[in-house]
């Protein structure tokens, strides 16, 4: 059974289109107001700049407290069991380890993270078991290559990786000219 097409007569097909072309021009009215109102904004006088508001890089931004930046690592409790690289999703951290010849343990010869890769999800911080790897609050993610965003924090002066002082680019730059590793770890002294 076929349903027949109901017609509307002239007069209410012609109110539908009307009102439908009315609709359009109310809507895009109403946007084109909201962007007006916000171009005005731009010309505003007491209107600041970003580094004139939080006098960035000299300040540092304020962040939410959760805010989840570079990490930080702390390489002196690392016992290198790769809890933290299994529990990446990404694969963005790449442990160097070596079996230490007196004793027991392993002796940390390299910690990185491509962080062309991280995603920032912090799944890494759970699974250490000794704690020493935890999200940091810097708000400036930015490198001048692309190796800059390799970060070797067993390179790092102690109070980059720990957080003490801040990870930028130079920092970054500067850890990969040096040859050795800064710290080796918990067992650095049993050889």
């Amino acid at each position: 059974m076929e349903v027949p097409e109901q017609k509307l007569s002239f007069p209410q097909s012609f109110r539908n289109w009307l009102g439908n072309i009315i609709t359009v021009f109310k809507t895009t009215i109403n946007g084109l107001l909201i962007t007006l109102r916000y171009w005005r904004k731009t010309y505003d006088p007491d209107r600041r700049t970003f580094t004139e508001q939080y006098e960035y890089p000299e300040k540092p931004v304020p962040v939410a407290p959760r805010y989840r930046g570079f990490h930080r690592f702390d390489l002196t409790t690392c016992i290198a069991c790769d809890a933290c690289a299994k529990a990446c999703p990404v694969d963005c951290i790449y442990i160097g380890k070596e079996k230490v010849t007196v004793g027991k343990g392993f002796k940390i010869t390299g910690y990185a993270i491509d962080y062309s890769k991280c995603m920032f999800c912090a799944l890494c911080v759970e699974p250490c078991p000794v704690d020493c790897i935890f999200m940091g609050a810097s708000h400036d993610l930015s490198c001048y290559s692309r190796d800059g965003t390799i970060v070797d924090y067993s390179r790092l002066p102690l109070d980059v990786s720990w957080g003490r002082a801040t990870l930028n680019p130079a920092a970054v730059a500067q850890s990969k000219v040096i040859v050795n590793t800064v710290h080796t770890g918990p067992n650095e002294g049993q050889q």
